[in-house]
């Protein structure tokens, strides 16, 4: 209901009056009206109590109007509520939503009496903005002048761990908090608290820990199930997630949208078609089948699984097609390796009204970089000047991307150099492009540039592709240099990845045997695709007696595999042995196996 001034025509009420209509508007989400309920009284000449004005600064932070908030703190300090606990702490807690640490922590310090929640607010406040250390600081402080946190303390500091603080020194903090909260009994009966000690683990990839949370609770909330699936899927275990899922169905406990969430996502993952139609299947009983975002997730997982046909019929049937949806398919075309199909949805999208993003336009560029047309990329190019997305980080790393596929590495830097905020991955393309290119020293000078005169701290990706440009142009000394410091300076694990463009690189060259014992270092989870990297260098330096070896390793660890036959039987003819050639490729006849057809694209009268 809307206020009326006549409403206050008879100004001369009594206060209790005037905290009864702040707090029914406040309550009903009336925030303006509130203020103007607070303004008729000031005008009445009555002042609030400590009832009317933490109802006030509830009002300030729902509207986000921070002159408000101000305004009613010199109110505040007029009257002498510089004592009151309750006011004080609604106080902080509106700087803290404000994001106005210094002025919660200002007012926190200043109060001559805190209660166990005004420690609570402030220790929120840190934690909302990631500064845990100061939160941590404020738990230490409020343990040693006597104050016992209760299980909302813990909750909040907990909350404050984000995947970006991925370090040991935040993790430690996490495992001292858990160790306090069983110290002080929490964890037993509060399902939040473990809710947030679980979270706080899966943030940090710690399963093993946050499930040992999880069977401790006797009784778990939906939020318990869904956080524990959630951390399983984050790091790849789906099928552990599956098996929680079957567990939840064996005990009744009702199915929420997140959990169907979850389990699409991990079909997204495996990309197994008989277990997506059977998530799909609940999916529809549940009655979430027209749920935008999970459509939009059910695309991605059956082109995922390579069925584009569903994958298009639930595409088809959504009535109201957001940019999400029409981006979903196009890029399920995309990256199931159909382009063509991809650029022609995407001219049917620009027909409608609905507009493409930079997301969308990133993975049209890289279905013009697989299609590796002049024209269409012409065509695309053209769309995102006139739209404005020349400046969009997405868009620039994807033309990047497809000018250097569409062999065109001067286009390519052009775009770099007119990047004004280059991040990571702007950066990682260009270096990209030149390793594709066989530029490396090219790619070694910007790498250089990037880590020394700009200070960014290269990751993983990065330096996959600087050891690709060293493997391409046979930089072999700057490979093993770079192979080793990307471990000594910056603490990253080597992948299959950085192990294969090593054993590549050694190949290239001829140092066959330094290659097979960098394979032998290798994790054995890791080493298939080394192998077929160093049987390839044996075909290329005629080393038969290790390339056998390869060969064997490749069909112990890969026996379904048809391309260890091929490059074998290829090695073999390349030294004239024609009669083992025969007996590698009748193998592949014998065990029913399908040798992938080489292609190449031609274009012919546009």
């Amino acid at each position: 209901m809307s206020l009326r001034p006549s409403i206050f025509a008879n100004f001369q009420r009594p206060l209790y009056l005037w905290n009864l209509m702040i707090r029914d508007s406040t309550n009903n989400g009336l925030f303006t009206e509130t203020l103007k309920i607070y303004s008729f009284m000031q005008h009445s000449c009555v002042h609030g109590n400590t009832f009317t004005y933490p109802l006030l600064f509830k009002s300030c932070t729902n509207l986000l109007s921070i002159p408000h908030g101000t305004m009613l703190h010199g109110h505040v300090l007029r009257l002498g509520f510089q004592a009151d606990t309750f006011i004080q702490t609604s106080l902080v807690d509106m700087y803290s939503k404000f994001s106005i640490i210094e002025s919660a922590r200002k007012v926190f310090d200043e109060m001559p009496q805190r209660s166990v929640v005004s420690w609570n607010t402030v220790i929120s406040a840190y934690s909302r903005v990631c500064l845990m250390d100061k939160a941590m600081s404020l738990l230490k402080e409020m343990l040693l002048v006597g104050f016992e946190p209760s299980a909302s303390t813990f909750v909040s500091i907990l909350s404050g761990y984000s995947s970006d603080l991925n370090s040991f020194v935040f993790l430690w903090q996490g495992v001292s908090i858990h160790c306090c909260v069983v110290k002080l009994g929490f964890v037993c009966f509060e399902v939040s608290l473990a809710n947030s000690l679980m979270g706080m683990y899966v943030q940090f990839g710690k399963m093993d820990e946050a499930r040992k949370v999880f069977d401790f609770l006797d009784e778990k909330s939906i939020v318990s199930w869904t956080t524990i699936m959630g951390g399983y899927m984050k790091v790849g275990c789906f099928i552990e997630a599956f098996k929680l899922f079957n567990q939840m169905q064996r005990q009744s406990i009702d199915i929420d949208f997140v959990v169907l969430l979850n389990l699409i996502s991990g079909c997204v993952q495996l990309g197994k078609f008989f277990l997506a139609s059977s998530v799909h299947s609940l999916v529809l009983k549940c009655g979430c089948g027209e749920a935008d975002s999970i459509q939009n997730l059910l695309i991605a997982m059956y082109a995922n699984c390579g069925n584009l046909t569903f994958a298009r019929r639930i595409f088809d049937a959504i009535v109201g097609k957001s940019v999400l949806s029409w981006t979903s398919m196009i890029a399920g075309y995309t990256r199931s390796g159909h382009p063509s199909e991809a650029l022609n949805l995407f001219r049917r999208m620009v027909r409608t009204k609905t507009r493409p993003n930079g997301a969308t336009l990133a993975i049209v560029l890289s279905a013009c970089a697989d299609l590796g047309s002049l024209n269409t990329r012409q065509d695309i190019e053209e769309y995102v000047f006139e739209n404005g997305f020349e400046s969009d980080q997405q868009v620039q790393t994807s033309l990047i991307h497809m000018y250097s596929k569409c062999g065109s590495i001067k286009k390519a830097r052009e775009v770099f150099d007119r990047v004004k905020d280059k991040d990571l991955t702007i950066w990682t393309s260009m270096i990209n492009s030149y390793a594709i290119h066989g530029m490396g020293d090219e790619a070694i000078s910007l790498f250089e540039k990037m880590t020394t005169s700009e200070r960014l701290k290269p990751d993983a990706i990065v330096y996959t592709s600087l050891l690709l440009a060293c493997s391409h142009s046979g930089l072999i000394e700057d490979g093993l240099k770079y192979f080793k410091s990307m471990q000594t300076d910056f603490g990253i694990t080597p992948t299959i990845e950085h192990y294969t463009c090593l054993v590549d690189l050694l190949g290239r060259v001829g140092h066959l045997d330094l290659a097979l014992d960098t394979i032998q270092a290798m994790p054995l989870e890791l080493q298939t695709r080394a192998w077929g990297s160093l049987l390839s260098a044996c075909r290329i330096h005629d080393n038969v007696k290790l390339g056998e070896l390869a060969a064997v390793k490749l069909l112990e660890l890969s026996p379904g595999s048809s391309g260890s036959y091929v490059l074998m039987a290829n090695l073999y003819t390349s030294v004239g042995k024609f009669n083992e050639a025969n007996t590698m490729r009748n193998l592949i006849d014998g065990k029913r196996m399908v040798k992938e057809c080489g292609w190449s694209q031609v274009k012919v009268s546009g």
